[in-house]
């Protein structure tokens, strides 16, 4: 199991899709790299070179932000968000969609499985 920039590599995909698992690295990109590089995009993880993996790490390492490094500077972007004040930096404080999604309904994944409706508001009435 090939393993860059922190990342250990699935064997059995092809090493287009396998690059996508790390953080920052998407098909597209992924794509990019394995022209600049040369290498075949059918080819299989496991069936890289040693050669080519180091040609891999080096050339990714070098030229694209990735895992930690993107992490950090991500989270820091929204920092200054916060602290200049601004509208989007507001929105994550307050952990509510930040890029002008409807609230009403379909925002579940941001602020969690949060239901605060009830049903209609009556009281079942327990006869005895």
């Amino acid at each position: 199991m090939a393993r860059i920039a922190g990342v250990n590599i699935p064997d059995n995909k092809r090493i287009e899709i396998a690059l996508t698992y790390i953080f920052g690295i998407g098909k597209s990109v992924s794509g990019v790299i394995l022209d600049g590089l040369k290498i075949d995009k059918n080819i299989r993880a496991k069936d890289l070179t040693s050669d080519q993996i180091n040609t891999l790490k080096n050339y990714i390492e070098e030229n694209f932000k990735i895992e930690g490094e993107l992490k950090h500077e991500i989270r820091m972007n929204i920092r200054r968000l916060k602290e200049i004040g601004c509208y989007r930096g507001a929105r994550h404080q307050k952990g509510l969609p930040s890029r002008g999604q409807r609230t009403k309904t379909n925002n579940r994944t941001i602020r969690g499985n949060v239901r605060k409706t009830t049903g209609s508001g009556r009281r079942t009435v327990e006869k005895t």
